[in-house]
């Protein structure tokens, strides 16, 4: 947890790619209150989040993780905020699968692209798989399906409580593949989207 919620400096050896080193491109998309990653699911190395594999014919998959059951709400109220902010709770995983470009996919919402290592979107990948709550075989569960799109709902493994939010969850995601951000601070999608814009170089 140290590496997740540490300070704004880079991880070494993970950010920024080194001269010659492969780069990756991964998406850091707004929804308002709600912000999500999105990776090319190729690029994910071989053995690594094998659940990207429940959508085989996918070129993108956006990652979001929250509160089971305001996420799940087909109409969230207050009274589930609040008991998802000021209660420790169990928290899902929203996938969302998807092909051809991602401003073309979330046409209207704020994006950043952030490049990454190799090295790092694999980090990226390994903090996306341990995400997941798992049955006594070591298998994901699957919840349903999800808000839009072809997605679905994933049993995650942590709780979710008022400082591990959805958007610190992405801060972290951040982290794992080497960006200088503080997932400390990422309370909010717009301090989310602050920090990636830092780390894509662009103002």
């Amino acid at each position: 947890m140290a590496l997740s919620w540490g300070c704004a400096g880079p991880v070494k050896g993970l950010y920024p790619p080194g001269e010659g080193e492969p780069v990756k491109s991964v998406y850091v998309v707004s929804h308002g209150w709600h912000t999500g990653i999105v990776v090319n699911r190729r690029d994910i190395p071989e053995g690594v989040w094998p659940e990207r594999h429940d959508f085989p014919d996918s070129e993108h998959l956006e990652v979001g993780w929250g509160d089971g059951d305001y996420y799940q709400a087909a109409e969230p109220t207050s009274g589930l905020a609040l008991k998802a902010a000021f209660w420790p709770t169990s928290s899902v995983l929203h996938l969302v699968a998807f092909s051809g470009p991602v401003e073309g996919f979330h046409r209207g919402s704020d994006r950043i692209e952030v490049r990454v290592s190799a090295r790092g979107l694999e980090e990226l990948g390994r903090f996306i798989q341990a995400a997941y709550a798992r049955d006594e075989l070591g298998r994901a569960i699957p919840l349903g399906p999800g808000q839009y799109g072809t997605s679905r709902f994933y049993l995650a493994r942590e709780k979710y409580f008022l400082l591990n939010t959805c958007n610190t969850w992405i801060a972290r995601a951040l982290r794992s593949a080497g960006c200088p951000v503080t997932p400390l601070y990422a309370v909010t999608a717009g301090n989310v989207m602050y920090q990636a814009r830092k780390c894509s170089g662009r103002p």
